[in-house]
């Protein structure tokens, strides 16, 4: 199964969970992201989130949903902004859910304020994808009513 990860910008939060689940994914299991408008450029305090907890940060890229190297089984968005919008009709006929995350790239204050807000939003992640993974997927592959149910469930945690 392949899983998109949609965010307007494509630099903080759906880097952040296309990372994660790759990391975790067993095999036949992939997920990209994409952004409706990309900045173009990733956040660093993302990134080092990211090294911190020993994933790997080469190959990602803040890109647009219209550059997509494969069509998604699944997509996920994870900000209110591409929860709203309609996404592009080549995407097909896809489970979609949505998996809120607020912005920690927008939280001010010290560094150890903003460094715990990255922290919060990789805790929600880890623990979202974790679920991912413990569903019988192999049996919910083939029941999409089931499968978005069971990701809506997911989400509202």
């Amino acid at each position: 199964m392949n899983f998109l990860f949609l965010c307007t910008g494509n630099s903080c939060r759906s880097i952040l969970s296309e990372a994660v689940f790759n990391h975790l994914a067993p095999h036949g299991f992939k997920a990209i992201s994409a952004g409706s408008q990309p900045t173009g450029r990733l956040n660093p305090d993302a990134l080092d989130l990211l090294r911190r907890h020993g994933i790997a940060v080469d190959g990602y890229a803040s890109k647009s949903w219209h550059d997509l190297p494969l069509t998604p089984d699944v997509v996920v968005t994870v900000c209110g902004n591409a929860a709203g919008e309609t996404c592009p009709a080549y995407l097909g006929d896809v489970v979609r859910t949505h998996w809120g995350l607020s912005d920690p790239s927008e939280v001010q204050g010290t560094p150890a304020e903003i460094a715990a807000a990255f922290e919060a939003t990789y805790a929600i992640v880890l623990a979202r994808i974790g679920a991912l993974f413990a569903l019988p997927l192999a049996e919910l592959a083939g029941d999409r009513a089931a499968l978005k149910a069971a990701l809506d469930r997911i989400g509202a945690c």
